[in-house]
């Protein structure tokens, strides 16, 4: 078996659904397809999962019909409409996504499940639409809901996780199904039943989970690139491509910013050591990137894989005289940002001086604010700053091990762009190589490794 997942922009209009039914048709071992919201048809459009998101603010903020509404609304019927579809599926559609936002306030339904209720609706019925085209041309599929398929996650709304004993159950239910399924990514529900979803681009955990569950062959992601590129093709003109990549170097490069693959989606396969290949809907005859566990290209060129950043980082600077010699220092730093709910991302040190790093979103003023009052009031640190509007920059390889020398280019190459390092970062096991940068520095940065690696 093989478990094909297509984007957005993979399902943006009636003309790229038709694209998809193609690819699946063509190979009959593609029997279980997981299909993200419809995104963008072009520049200037919106993702159908913005529109339903503008419409649930909407409705939270009390402004009565949602401004949004009949965009959203639009998108699905220019989808059944062109896929030649009955009117009644468009009205089935329109009536669910109406209940939907009916839902706020009744029987306890606070903002964030309500939030992720609505969100779902683009995966849903996106999913719904493509079961009954399929159908329409000849594939004889099915819709499957999480819910009945047992795909249960935790109660951390729009950010919530796989629970464990949901892998037996999948196994057990889609298994047992002969005709081709189209399951909807993005979401899941709680064991109280409510709908619950993963952050955002979680699509892809949801074929990575499915993939897991039922040992499959293969994990086809099918994107609107021929491969995933060195760098991001925004930044460099003509980058050039990754043919082979493995599990580590893929996940480093998505937690750093690579748009192609959500940071959590390789986890599930890469336990289970199935093989993925990211393609392109548009080109399906091209090869793609293929992600493994290790690499067969033993003529690579180059130590670096891929360059990524992302932004919306700070850092909480702590400085203490000693620390080194206190037991337990680190720890407490981070029981207290445990304690105050926050996850943190990267803990550099040094002999009298710490440093945490945190995500921006996750981390309002108000806890951060307590956090530094905390420290400075349960520590005695001597000192305690927060630096906002951080940016970080991944340089990934798994070669990087063997290659004397890549700190000195890396930290070389940003010197000679005027870019000051405020932070460096480096595993053990050297496939990255983290630099905290500003944030508007960030792409400066990426042109600058990126000239130094591929371009020499």
């Amino acid at each position: 078996m093989i478990v094909s997942k297509f984007g957005g922009t993979s399902l943006a209009d009636a003309g790229h659904v038709k694209k998809v039914f193609n690819i699946v048709a063509e190979n009959s071992e593609r029997k279980l397809v997981v299909v993200s919201a419809p995104g963008k048809r072009d520049p200037a459009d919106q993702k159908v999962t913005d529109l339903l998101i503008d419409c649930a603010s909407d409705i939270i903020s009390g402004g009565g019909r949602p401004k949004s509404l009949d965009a959203l609304l639009g998108r699905f019927q220019s989808l059944t409409e062109g896929l030649g579809l009955d009117g009644g599926v468009y009205g089935e559609i329109k009536d669910d996504i109406e209940r939907r936002l009916a839902a706020y306030g009744k029987t306890g339904m606070d903002k964030a499940a309500f939030c992720d209720l609505v969100k779902a609706a683009g995966e849903d019925k996106c999913a719904r639409l493509t079961a009954a085209y399929f159908n329409l041309r000849g594939l004889t599929s099915v819709y499957v809901d999480p819910k009945d398929a047992g795909f249960y996650m935790s109660d951390d709304f729009g950010n919530a996780r796989i629970l464990p004993e949901s892998y037996d159950s999948l196994a057990a239910v889609l298994r047992g199904i002969k005709e081709t399924i189209v399951f909807p990514g993005f979401f899941g529900y709680t064991k109280s039943g409510k709908v619950i979803t993963f952050s955002r681009g979680g699509s892809d955990v949801t074929g990575s989970i499915l993939a897991a569950a039922l040992d499959a062959a293969l994990y086809e992601n099918f994107t609107d690139v021929d491969h995933v590129y060195a760098v991001d093709p925004d930044l460099v003109k003509n980058p050039l491509p990754v043919r082979e990549i493995t599990y580590r170097e893929m996940r480093e490069l998505s937690y750093g910013g690579f748009k192609v693959y959500h940071e959590d989606a390789l986890v599930p396969v890469f336990n289970k050591g199935i093989p993925v290949h990211i393609k392109n809907t548009n080109n399906p005859a091209e090869a793609g990137t293929a992600i493994n566990k290790s690499k067969t290209d033993a003529g690579e060129a180059f130590p670096v894989t891929g360059i990524s950043s992302a932004k919306g980082f700070l850092c909480v600077h702590i400085s203490k005289l000693m620390m080194n010699a206190e037991i337990g220092f680190g720890r407490k730093v981070l029981q207290i940002i445990e304690e105050e709910g926050l996850p943190y991302e990267h803990m550099p040190s040094g002999i009298d001086n710490i440093s945490v790093i945190l995500k921006e979103r996750f981390a309002p003023p108000e806890k951060v604010s307590a956090i530094v009052s905390r420290i400075k009031a349960e520590l005695s640190v001597d000192e305690v700053a927060v630096r906002n509007g951080l940016a970080i920059v991944m340089l990934v390889g798994e070669r990087m091990l063997r290659t004397i020398g890549t700190t000195a280019r890396a930290s070389g190459a940003l010197a000679k762009s005027g870019i000051n390092i405020e932070i460096i970062n480096q595993g053990s096991s050297e496939v990255s190589l983290m630099f905290g940068v500003d944030a508007n520095d960030a792409d400066e940065a990426v042109v600058s490794l990126y000239k130094e690696f591929f371009t020499h």
